[in-house]
């Protein structure tokens, strides 16, 4: 696939997430817009941040498998939550449906002061194949 995850020596070293993530010859890369904690009608899921996220992985899912593609094959996600919410439920919501036998990917995580109304954290994502 010509995908290196990179974490150099001098850095931290996280099992949740990569430093860097290098593709390396052309392939299929899927750029994943923002998905919101909604079920397929629009409408949120929960009050919380992990029902939320739980949901958001569950949409990350289905996009993914549309194209052959699993979560394992992320390189890179983007996370924004709601000022005042910890992302300690939403890493919960990660370990249930990450194999943590795959690469762990890059990840930048925002605190912003509002989304969507009743949407908590949202997640977009880069994934090659």
């Amino acid at each position: 696939m010509g995908v290196r995850h990179i974490n150099p020596e001098g850095l931290h070293r996280s099992p949740a997430f990569s430093q860097a993530v290098v593709v390396e010859q052309p392939t299929k890369t899927i750029y994943i817009g923002g998905q919101n904690g909604v079920d397929t009608d629009g409408r949120v899921v929960g009050p919380t941040v992990g029902e939320q996220a739980a949901r958001i992985f569950h949409n990350l899912s289905t996009i993914l498998e549309s194209e052959g593609a699993t979560l394992a094959n992320i390189v890179h996600w983007t996370i924004a939550v709601v000022d005042g919410h910890s992302f300690d439920e939403g890493v919960a919501a990660f370990r249930q449906v990450w194999d943590f036998a795959a690469p762990p990917p890059a990840i930048t995580v925002h605190v912003v002061a509002g989304l969507n109304p009743g949407c908590l954290v949202e997640i977009d994502a880069v994934a090659v194949v």
